[in-house]
C-alpha cells in the first residue's frame, strides 16, 4: 500500500493512473470544445468537464497529502529536472481547477457536481474572481497537456535509452 524506495505503492499507483485516465478525458473534452464546436459530440463531452475538474482537484489534493505522508519512503527523483517537472505538473493540476472554481463562484451561478451543491448562486458577479481564470485557465490547461505529453515521452525515453534509469517499473507493476 505504501511507497518504498524502489517503487510506488498501490495507493500512489491508483491515484496516478486514475488521474491519468481522468486527465485524458478532460483533455478530450477541451479538444472537442475547440475542434467539434456545436456538435452532439462536443455537447456530450463538454457537459462533464466541470464535474471532472472538481473530481481531479479532489484527487490532486489527496495525492499531495499522500505524497507528503510517503515523502521519506518514495523513490528518489532521477534528476533536478525530473523533480521540477513533477512539481510543475502537481502545481498545474492544483491551480487549473482552482481557477475554474473561482470563476464559477464569481459568476454568481449555482454550482452542483454529481448532484451535490458546492455553492449557491447570488445576485451579480465578482469580476475580480473571474478575471484570473478567464485569463489563465485555458492557457494553463494547454501547458498541462504539453507537459503531460512530455512526461509520457520522458518515461519512455528513460526506459529505452541505454544507460538511463528505467523509471517505468516504479509506477507500473
Amino acid at each position: 500500500m505504501f511507497d518504498n524506495h524502489q517503487r510506488y505503492g498501490a495507493v500512489s499507483r491508483l491515484l496516478h493512473w486514475g488521474m491519468a485516465l481522468l486527465l485524458l478525458w478532460q483533455f478530450s473534452t477541451a479538444l472537442a470544445r475547440v475542434l467539434l464546436e456545436d456538435t452532439a459530440i462536443e455537447s456530450f463531452m463538454w457537459n462533464s468537464h466541470k464535474a471532472t475538474g472538481v473530481l481531479l482537484l479532489t484527487l490532486i489534493v489527496l495525492r499531495i497529502i499522500w505524497a507528503l505522508l510517503n515523502l521519506s519512503r518514495r523513490p528518489s527523483s532521477i534528476s533536478l529536472m525530473a523533480k521540477l517537472g513533477h512539481l510543475t505538473l502537481y502545481g498545474l493540476m492544483l491551480a487549473i481547477p482552482t481557477l475554474a472554481l473561482l470563476r464559477q463562484y464569481g459568476s454568481g451561478r449555482t454550482f452542483e457536481v454529481f448532484g451535490l451543491p458546492l455553492f449557491a448562486g447570488f445576485e451579480g458577479r465578482m469580476e475580480g474572481l473571474m478575471a484570473p481564470a478567464n485569463l489563465l485557465h485555458g492557457s494553463l490547461g494547454w501547458v498541462l497537456l504539453a507537459l503531460t505529453i512530455g512526461h509520457i515521452v520522458m518515461s519512455f525515453w528513460h526506459r529505452r535509452k541505454g544507460g538511463a534509469k528505467d523509471v517505468m517499473p516504479r509506477m507500473w507493476r
